[in-house]
C-alpha cells in the first residue's frame, strides 16, 4: 500500500471540503481564510492542485473514450462517409448516396432525400 498516495488523497479530500465550505459560506476567499486562520496563498495553492488533478482525471477519461470508442452519455457519435457519384455503363450519372453509421447502426440515403427527413431520423436515433 502506497502511504504517500494515501496521504496526498487525504489532503486533497480535506481541501476539497474546505473549498466547499468557503463556497457555502458566501464569504470572499480573503475573509474565509482570515476567519479560518490560514493565509489565502495556501487556499489558492490547494485550489490549483485540485483543479490540476481534476484536469488530469478528465484527460484520462477522454483518452479512455478515444481508445475504447465509447461516447459520453447523452451524445451519439455520427460518422458520415463521403457521398459517391457513380456513372453507369451508359454514361448517365447515377444518384449519389449518403452513408451513415451511428453507434453501429448503418443506413444509406439518396443525396436528393430531403435533409429535414434525415435530420428527423438522426434526432430519433440519438434519443435512444
Amino acid at each position: 500500500m502506497n502511504t504517500r498516495k494515501i496521504a496526498v488523497e487525504y489532503r486533497m479530500s480535506h481541501w476539497a471540503g474546505i473549498m466547499q465550505q468557503r463556497a457555502e459560506s458566501g464569504l470572499s476567499v480573503k475573509a474565509f481564510c482570515e476567519r479560518e486562520g490560514f493565509h489565502e496563498n495556501i487556499y489558492y495553492y490547494w485550489q490549483r492542485k485540485l483543479r490540476d488533478a481534476a484536469s488530469e482525471q478528465l484527460a484520462e477519461i477522454e483518452s479512455d473514450k478515444m481508445r475504447t470508442g465509447l461516447v459520453p452519455t447523452g451524445f451519439t457519435e455520427v460518422r458520415l462517409q463521403e457521398a459517391s457519384v457513380n456513372t453507369n455503363k451508359f454514361g448517365y450519372t447515377e444518384q449519389s448516396e449518403l452513408h451513415f453509421d451511428i453507434a453501429g447502426i448503418k443506413f444509406t440515403a439518396c443525396s436528393n432525400y430531403p435533409p429535414e427527413h434525415i435530420a428527423a431520423l438522426l434526432r430519433r436515433m440519438t434519443k435512444q
